[in-house]
């Protein structure tokens, strides 16, 4: 579990100082890793990036932007050191900004042959680790006994593609260490992105994870036929539920209005872009689950986390928090129970 948080003593202009020539990399080929590079490319003259697919860097390299992802965004391949070898990107970086998909992660890491240690690990995975049943940043923190000092996690309200067009996004970077938190904010800064930081490390990043479930519920509904007037009542519970929910996980003074917990969870529940939501609306639509993962070009990392928070909250027995969307959610999705029927129980326990 993590500790109250660790400050430096000296001030943040020498901390930045020390460290204008840090290295980052990025660890994954998705949409949200492709905006953290473009992030990254406003500030760094190089930026790491690791994905898994040859073909994806052969064609950023020949034509300057994900053929798979954010196609929209061109970027300048002589900014970028590209590379299909984790080894060899977290040889290079000191800076390590994981965006893999959490059900793949461990697969990923287990690949390394070379070591963490003296890196800053950046978590920008929303969702559990199934082969460990912890949050990212607890993840290596537990099993690669990184610093609790060198672990951050990047955080919305903010979607990839709207990064991708330059509309104005907000982030949150969370670290126990905060001057380290100012110094990456420093580097994904820029006229379209503003950054604030917090020490909430476990809150936010659990609030990450629930946020992508109650999205699904969102889509659920939605794809059930019920309207704008359920789904904020719906909206109302969920943050009601995610607050008891990282209360029971990691108690400590935070504003669960702030826009790294509500503000996240309303942009992943109600916008078009969400992944999450869309998932959820074709389950209404009464597609299988494996139909529905089969025909999104995506990762839902909601389906996931539903499952993980759902056992999570279940193995605190007397003391697991209330949390009826979850549960509804993980009967659908695990339990095979008819949406339709779910959700009318469901009905019955918001207000």
């Amino acid at each position: 579990m993590y500790f109250p948080a660790y400050f430096r003593t000296f001030d943040l202009t020498e901390e930045i100082s020390m460290s204008k020539n840090k290295t980052f990399a990025v660890f994954g080929g998705g949409s949200w890793a492709t905006a953290i590079v473009k992030m990254l490319c406003e500030n760094l003259d190089e930026v790491g990036w690791y994905m898994r697919s040859t073909y994806a860097i052969e064609h950023i390299k020949k034509e300057d932007h994900n053929p798979n992802y954010l196609s929209s965004v061109e970027f300048k391949p002589q900014q970028l050191k590209l590379s299909n070898d984790i080894n060899e990107m977290v040889s290079y970086a000191d800076y390590l900004i994981f965006v893999i998909p959490s059900a793949f992660l461990h697969e990923e890491l287990e690949k390394l042959t070379v070591s963490l240690k003296g890196k800053n690990i950046v978590s920008a995975i929303k969702g559990i680790v199934p082969e460990s049943s912890l949050i990212v940043g607890d993840h290596f923190y537990t099993n690669y006994n990184i610093p609790l000092k060198d672990i951050a996690v990047i955080t919305g309200p903010c979607h990839a593609e709207e990064v991708a067009l330059e509309r104005l996004s907000y982030l949150t970077i969370a670290c126990a260490d905060e001057e380290k938190a100012e110094f990456i904010a420093t580097k994904l800064r820029s006229d379209y992105i503003k950054c604030s930081t917090s020490d909430d490390i476990m809150g936010t990043e659990y609030a990450a994870m629930l946020k992508n479930i109650y999205a699904i519920a969102a889509g659920i509904a939605r794809g059930l036929g019920y309207g704008d007037n359920f789904q904020s009542v719906l909206m109302s519970n969920a943050i009601r539920e995610m607050k008891r929910y990282v209360k029971k996980v990691h108690k400590m003074k935070r504003d669960i209005n702030d826009s790294a917990y509500l503000g996240d969870l309303l942009v992943t529940g109600y916008s078009t872009f969400s992944r999450n939501r869309m998932f959820g609306t074709m389950i209404g639509k009464g597609y299988t689950v494996k139909s529905a993962q089969l025909e999104m070009s995506m990762i839902a990392e909601g389906y996931y986390a539903t499952k993980s928070a759902h056992e999570l909250n279940e193995k605190r027995g007397k003391k697991k928090a209330k949390t009826p969307i979850i549960n509804a959610v993980y009967e659908i999705l695990y339990e095979n129970k008819e949406p339709k029927k779910v959700f009318q129980k469901l009905t019955e326990k918001l207000n």
